[in-house]
């Protein structure tokens, strides 16, 4: 045991290096990101400096802590600002294959959101899908491909949820090339925004009834990416 600890700590970087590989994706991705994550460490800092002069003159030990208060608040917010460049420089490069939207559903649903990373109905020409989420603002159906393409299958799945749960809200999106369609990094966004209109005991009932009815009916996820390897980094 003692020999895997070497081992371990050799194949795995460390925390900051990880910090540092996720820096460098992003930088590259987005290089202006690097502004933005300058900004929210320096205007805390700054403020705390500004802080420290104006109300603790007098007093080294108040100058020292509105200082550190200052540095710590700079360091939140560059970590913030990091985590959703990196976010959305993974998701944008995923954007557009197929598998891409069943990566969002696996690691970026958001509170009080349910769904799967496989999709509930997939066009085997074209490895078009349908996914499925529910949460406080209803069902929400996402299709992964053109609308021209993927409405059908969208309106098939809205008519089969409609028979079955006839007074919960159906969302329609569209995840694709289309102009008017939702960003994959967005995705999430776009759930948090909608009416909330389930308590939490019916999101549960409802999410209980989809499960039980793509259990009736399984589908392989489609070819392309892995969305149970695709992740957004985020600095820890």
């Amino acid at each position: 045991m003692a020999r895997n600890k070497p081992e371990k700590s050799a194949t795995e970087p460390g925390r900051l290096k990880q910090m540092y590989q996720v820096f460098r994706m992003t930088k590259r991705y987005d290089p202006s990101s690097v502004w933005w994550m300058a900004l929210a460490f320096l205007i805390p800092t700054l403020l705390g400096v500004l802080a420290a002069v104006l109300i603790s003159r007098d007093n080294i030990i108040g100058i020292i802590l509105w200082v550190i208060a200052g540095v710590m608040t700079g360091l939140l917010g560059f970590l913030i600002v990091l985590g959703r460049k990196a976010e959305r420089a993974a998701y944008s490069q995923i954007a557009g294959q197929a598998g891409a939207v069943g990566a969002v559903m696996k690691s970026s649903l958001p509170r009080g959101w349910t769904g799967s990373e496989m999709p509930i109905a997939v066009s085997p020409r074209t490895q078009d899908a349908v996914y499925r989420a529910v949460g406080r603002g209803g069902i929400m159906l996402i299709g992964e491909g053109p609308a021209t393409r993927t409405q059908r299958m969208l309106d098939d799945e809205r008519r089969k949820i409609s028979k079955i749960l006839p007074n919960v809200p159906i969302t329609i999106v569209h995840v694709g090339p289309d102009p008017d369609a939702v960003p994959l990094h967005r995705l999430a966004k776009s759930m948090r925004s909608q009416k909330k209109v389930l308590n939490k005991a019916e999101v549960y009932a409802v999410s209980n009834r989809m499960t039980s009815l793509s259990k009736a009916s399984p589908l392989p996820i489609p070819k392309g990416i892995d969305p149970t390897k695709v992740r957004a980094g985020r600095p820890r």
